[in-house]
C-alpha cells in the first residue's frame, strides 16, 4: 500500500492539537472512522475538482458530518496540499 497524500496527525492526548486537527479526536470518535479515511476520501474529492465548500457539502449530505467537522478535514487537507 502507498503512503497517503496527506498522512493523518499523531495525537498526543497531553498537548492538544491546534486549529483543524483539535476536532480529529472527536470526528473519530462520533463518526466511528479513522481520520486517514476521511482525509484520504477529502484527496480524492479535492483532486475530481470540488472546491473546498463543495467537499465540504459533500461530507454533510452523503456523511452526515456536521459543518464543523467537515470544514476542519477539508481545511486540514488542502492546507497539507498546498
Amino acid at each position: 500500500m502507498s503512503e497517503p497524500r496527506v498522512a493523518a496527525p499523531v495525537i498526543d492526548p497531553d498537548n492538544k492539537p491546534k486549529g483543524p486537527a483539535s476536532y480529529f479526536p472527536s470526528i473519530e470518535k462520533t463518526y466511528g472512522r479513522p481520520m486517514q479515511e476521511w482525509l484520504d476520501l477529502v484527496v480524492e474529492r479535492l483532486d475530481g475538482g470540488a472546491k473546498h465548500m463543495e467537499a465540504v457539502a459533500w461530507l454533510k449530505e452523503e456523511h452526515g458530518l456536521g459543518h464543523g467537522h467537515a470544514n476542519a478535514i477539508v481545511g486540514y487537507v488542502k492546507n497539507a496540499l498546498a
